[in-house]
């Protein structure tokens, strides 16, 4: 997800006012919608729109530890269409690092594993990992889920008919057939914020930004910050790239720091109608552009 995150943080899309000062940003440049697939669709909604090139929407299914052999669908964006289901499956295995989802969404993938190949031949998916996948495979409270999640994410994808998953050549599931997504695949919860982020341009330069993020796409109708001495950070407000974060531009930069806390009250509701709300006390990290 952190990867993810560095892109929102690229470019701002469309203006909203809440609980700062309303201000509307500038018509996107032929703004295009991103090219998403049906299982993005199914589970977030249309995707959102973009003038930074052509973008594609997909999901990661993560397993669920609440649910042995259950996967729960993901977000996720990319430009690089060439490698599609290589991005894909190198995000699952990198798992959902976010402190808030730590105890929802287990790591199944080993230190050290790495996937050796994607290739695809008249439809079938062939993904080689390392070694290491093989006791995860192999185990009762773990290998459904491996399965779900590689085959669910590899299959969204247009033209892609089966999959089989490798190990250093041999056989991880021999036989076994893709599972029924309905018995699979659990529905998202709410919406989450993620964490709050602060942006400069430069190591020495002032934060230009101060950035809530979401776990999804999302129609933000209230985002405020204050300080824990209760005082609010002023300035104009913008949803991000892709609808996944507000984006503040603070009137008065030099209040914050690194490790600050920041208390983030918020209301928003995802292109599925998934409505929360909550207020949290976040710890600022402030990251320099392009870091």
């Amino acid at each position: 997800m952190r990867i993810l995150i560095i892109m929102l943080l690229a470019a701002i899309g469309c203006g909203y006012g809440a609980g700062c000062t309303r201000k509307e940003a500038p018509p996107p440049n032929k703004a295009t919608r991103i090219s998403a697939t049906k299982a993005f669709e199914s589970y977030f909604g249309p995707a959102p729109t973009t003038d930074k090139g052509t973008c594609y929407a997909f999901v990661i299914y993560f397993p669920a530890a609440k649910e042995p052999g259950k996967v729960v669908p993901f977000p996720f964006f990319t430009f690089d269409e060439a490698s599609l289901k290589k991005v894909a499956l190198q995000r699952l295995m990198g798992g959902m690092v976010e402190k808030s989802y730590a105890a929802d969404l287990p790591q199944l993938f080993p230190t050290g594993c790495r996937l050796l190949s994607v290739t695809e031949q008249k439809g079938l998916v062939t993904a080689d990992f390392g070694k290491e996948l093989r006791p995860v495979a192999a185990a009762a409270t773990t290998g459904d889920a491996l399965f779900n999640a590689i085959t669910l994410t590899a299959l969204q994808f247009g033209g892609v008919s089966g999959v089989r998953i490798l190990s250093e050549g041999s056989e991880l599931f021999p036989g076994r057939q893709p599972p029924v997504e309905a018995s699979a695949v659990l529905q998202p919860s709410a919406p989450r914020l993620l964490n709050v982020v602060a942006m400069k341009e430069t190591a020495a330069g002032p934060v230009q930004e101060v950035d809530a993020l979401f776990d999804r796409p999302v129609d933000i109708s209230e985002c405020r910050f204050t300080t824990l001495n209760g005082q609010t950070l002023t300035g104009d407000v913008f949803h991000s790239m892709f609808d996944m974060a507000a984006v503040l531009k603070p009137k008065e930069p030099g209040k914050l720091a690194d490790g600050a806390k920041i208390k983030v009250a918020w209301k928003v509701t995802d292109k599925k109608g998934r409505s929360a709300a909550g207020e949290e006390t976040l710890t600022l990290e402030v990251k320099v552009h392009q870091d």
